[in-house]
């Protein structure tokens, strides 16, 4: 899987906007809760996505926001990676469509899942990885591995 940065920087400012919004405050009135001396132009671009916001320094919005720092990069991981933390989305016409060797037990299963779901796209946890690797005789971060790179990562969501 690869990171697209800037991408995921836009997204991350897309979250903290909204996560202002939600509380109905203006950079300024979020500006007076802050621990340190921001310029409102500094929380424009990391609002925007075009400037990086240290760690140290996204924990300061975030608490002062009173919002759990985990909370909000798990909302950004969502949507830049189409997953949940602990769990892959594998898309199921793409698994059918492989010709990699010792998939052929996950080929089936995915058939049989497209034939009775209308979504392509599926998110497995750790179990059921765990579970598909044991019945291709494969370890299961290799088969985690396999799965990312028939899966495209989208970032237009």
């Amino acid at each position: 899987m690869q990171l697209d940065a800037d991408t995921y920087q836009r997204i991350l400012g897309e979250e903290l906007r909204k996560l202002r919004k939600k509380r109905g405050w203006t950079r300024k009135e979020l500006n007076q809760r802050l621990q340190s001396d921001i310029s409102l132009q500094t929380l424009a671009t990391y609002e925007l996505g075009t400037r990086q916001c240290s760690i140290v320094r996204l924990v300061e919005l975030c608490l002062a926001m009173d919002e759990l720092p985990q909370n909000l990069l798990a909302r950004v991981h969502k949507r830049v990676f189409g997953e949940e933390p602990g769990r892959i989305r594998v898309n199921l016409a793409r698994v059918v469509a492989t010709d990699q060797q010792g998939l052929e037990p996950l080929r089936r299963w995915a058939e049989g899942r497209l034939t009775q779901s209308s979504s392509a796209d599926v998110l497995l946890d750790l179990p059921a990885l765990d579970r598909m690797a044991e019945l291709c005789g494969l370890p299961t971060q290799e088969l985690i591995g396999r799965l990312r790179d028939l899966s495209v990562v989208s970032t237009s969501q």
